[in-house]
C-alpha cells in the first residue's frame, strides 16, 4: 500500500550491516545470529556508518563483548526502521524486503517492537528488481 526508504545515509542498509559485521570480525551471515546471543546491548549513538565504525572500535577497546555491540548495532538499525514505519503506519501485515530481511536479529527485534509477525517473501533481496521488471512489463513504469 505504501513504501518508504531511508534516503539520508547508508545507516540501516545492507552495506552498513556488512561494514559493522566486518569490523566485529563476523561474516554477514553470522552477524544477526551472534547479536541474538548477547546478554546485554551496547549503546550505539552514531547514525553514520563512519562514526558507528569508530564507536564500535572504541567499544571493543573498552572491553564490551562483540555480541553486545552487534545487538546494539541491530537495535540502532531497528530504531531507524521504526521511524520509517511510523511515516507509513503499520497495519495488520508488514512486509520486509531487501537483503536486510535475511537478518534474523533485525526480523526478531522488529517483530517484538511492532507486536506482529513480519512477512518475508522468498528471495527478499530481489523483490525490488522483480517489482521493477513487472512494472515495465505491464507498462506502468514512469
Amino acid at each position: 500500500m505504501n513504501f518508504e526508504m531511508n534516503d539520508r545515509c547508508a545507516a540501516g542498509t545492507g552495506r552498513f550491516l556488512e561494514v559493522m559485521a566486518m569490523t566485529l570480525g563476523y561474516t554477514l551471515a553470522e552477524f544477526g545470529s551472534e547479536a541474538l546471543k548477547a546478554q546485554e546491548s551496547a549503546n550505539i549513538n552514531s547514525m553514520c556508518t563512519v562514526f558507528s565504525e569508530s564507536e564500535v572500535v572504541s567499544l571493543i577497546a573498552a572491553g564490551k563483548s562483540k555480541q553486545s555491540i552487534a545487538l546494539g548495532l541491530h537495535e540502532s538499525i531497528v530504531n531507524r526502521l521504526l521511524a520509517l514505519v511510523g511515516r507509513v503506519g503499520a497495519e495488520q501485515q508488514v512486509v520486509i524486503t531487501g537483503g536486510v530481511a535475511l537478518n534474523p536479529c533485525i526480523r526478531t527485534l522488529l517483530e517484538r517492537r511492532l507486536g506482529l509477525r513480519l512477512l518475508v517473501p522468498e528471495g527478499p533481496q530481489i523483490v525490488g528488481a522483480l517489482g521493477a521488471a513487472l512494472s515495465v512489463r505491464n507498462g506502468s513504469a514512469h
